[in-house]
């Protein structure tokens, strides 16, 4: 049994005692105050260096190797969802809030891959920086910490999350596009009003809205290759005074999805089109508002998704390897990879047996616990074994 692997399993029961405390008090996004000092005092007793920001949340925990060499940088986020807990579980939250995507395991996954490398510290041929990063669920928590410079000295990140669909004791490490951006738009419609009697002396800016709508599904449909799969969802539609007047305005606001930074690139000046020459045909003006988010994840650098690949197999051996369909979901990951060359995977936690069969976000999300130390394990091998790879 390889050195890490026989840790990971010494501190199991350690690292699902760090879960559940994380599971029973959540916090939502850029608000994670008490998390941020659980984690700041957890990293203290393990004997790593902490950073801690006067103005944010989150913690970088610094372990120096024994050996000169690079920085590698694990990453795990740490906010939670304002979702009421539905699951009955003993250490289930009480504060309105919940770790239903799992952030609590990403926490505990990570202190368990600190414990493991400061035991190995002396044999590390560089250094491990331990990011617990701020508000990843609203799409821009990252960006803090690139901004500020702590990863100017990184030479590589590592990313990993627990995945409801996925089978229990599972790894999906592969390469490629393996989750989408996602960027959010407002269409703005305005027209005159009129008496709903007398539609003919208004323009109707629900009926040009609606045009708008389902036009924008036919560049779905038809101008988009559909070997590079793209999603437009419109999210909301507001507008119109009362039952009998003619509307004249209308605010929509939604999002669209794509893998391939090529599809994404196009998706805004081909809505732009279809809103402008749409509402021109029904005498009404429209706008639209695009805002970019999150880049698409996409694990394009071949060393790293081999030495990802090859940790895995070392520590539980081919079996333990998995595919995965692509994710439409986004992370904010996305930040710290276009900074640094980066590596992002998912571990599984679906088990019938268990009944932790339940989506992320799920009110009744639940993880198998006893999975936990094999994503610490992976983490620190990948850490070790890129120290050790480019010393």
């Amino acid at each position: 049994m390889s050195k890490i692997k026989e840790l990971a399993e010494k501190y199991s029961d350690y690292i699902i005692q760090q879960r559940r405390f994380f599971h029973a008090n959540p916090e939502l996004s850029l608000k994670e105050y008490n998390t941020t000092k659980a984690l700041a005092e957890e990293l203290t007793k393990i004997g790593v260096e902490v950073t801690t920001f006067p103005d944010y949340t989150g913690v970088i925990g610094l372990i120096r190797g024994g050996k000169p060499g690079k920085t590698v940088m694990l990453r795990a986020d740490i906010d939670a969802l304002p979702v009421e807990e539905k699951t009955c579980l003993p250490f289930a939250s009480t504060n309105g809030n919940m770790h239903a995507c799992g952030h609590d395991t990403h926490m505990a996954m990570q202190l368990g891959a600190a414990k493991i490398l400061m035991d190995l510290k002396d044999e590390l041929h560089g250094n491990v920086k331990l990011l617990f990063q701020a508000g990843e669920e609203v799409g821009y928590g990252s960006k803090y910490y690139v901004e500020k410079g702590y990863l100017d000295d990184v030479s590589a990140v590592f990313g990993m999350h627990i995945w409801s669909s996925l089978e229990t004791g599972k790894f999906c490490l592969e390469p490629g596009e393996r989750m989408a951006s996602c960027d959010v738009f407002k269409i703005t419609v305005d027209g005159v009003s009129s008496h709903g009697s007398a539609p003919h002396l208004g323009r109707d800016a629900i009926m040009a809205a609606a045009s708008i709508v389902m036009n924008i599904q036919t560049y779905v449909s038809r101008r988009n290759n559909p070997l590079n799969p793209v999603v437009v969802s419109i999210g909301t539609i507001n507008g119109g005074q009362r039952f009998n007047i003619i509307a004249n305005h209308v605010e929509m606001e939604g999002t669209t999805r794509a893998f391939s930074k090529e599809a994404r690139n196009a998706i805004e000046s081909e809505l732009n089109n279809i809103v402008q020459y749409t509402a021109k045909a029904l005498g009404v003006n429209a706008k639209l508002e695009y805002d970019y988010v999150t880049h698409p994840i996409i694990n394009e650098h071949d060393d790293l998704n081999r030495i990802a690949r090859n940790a895995a197999v070392k520590l539980y051996g081919e079996d333990c390897l998995a595919s995965m369909e692509k994710v439409m979901g986004a992370e904010d990951f996305c930040h710290l990879a276009a900074k640094v060359p980066s590596f992002f995977g998912f571990i599984g936690c679906y088990n019938e047996k268990l009944g932790t069969i339940y989506n992320n976000h799920n009110d009744k999300f639940d993880v198998d616990e006893s999975t936990l130390h094999m994503g610490s394990a992976l983490a620190a091998q990948f850490a070790y074994d890129f120290l050790e790879e480019n010393k």
